[in-house]
């Protein structure tokens, strides 16, 4: 019998350091998660928006989400804030500076 999930979900070394992704793809388990459970993608959707997905590969990636959400859910609020410092760094951009100046 072969286990679903260690089939369809490796561990790479991402960025900033080891994250779980969909076996040969570029999707993270972290990315199904927030589409399924803070956006309420089905799993039907998910593959309906990206359709080098599996039903399969989508059901692993949540079973994996479930088994190791205290973690996945810490990943996901240090990519957060990780971002919220990018763009407090960055300041505004063009457009937010134009749009800015036609309200005043």
């Amino acid at each position: 019998m072969t286990n679903v999930v260690t089939d369809r979900i490796e561990i790479v070394q991402g960025a900033d350091g080891p994250e779980a992704r969909i076996a040969g793809r570029r999707v993270r388990v972290m990315d199904v998660a927030i589409w399924s459970e803070r956006m309420g993608m089905s799993p039907d959707d998910i593959v309906d928006d990206h359709p080098s997905l599996t039903l399969a590969d989508v059901h692993a990636a949540l079973a994996y989400y479930w088994d190791h959400r205290d973690e996945i859910e810490r990943e996901i609020e240090e990519d957060r804030a990780a971002i919220a410092e990018y763009r407090r760094r960055l300041g505004p951009g063009p457009l937010a500076e134009k749009l800015r100046r036609r309200g005043d």
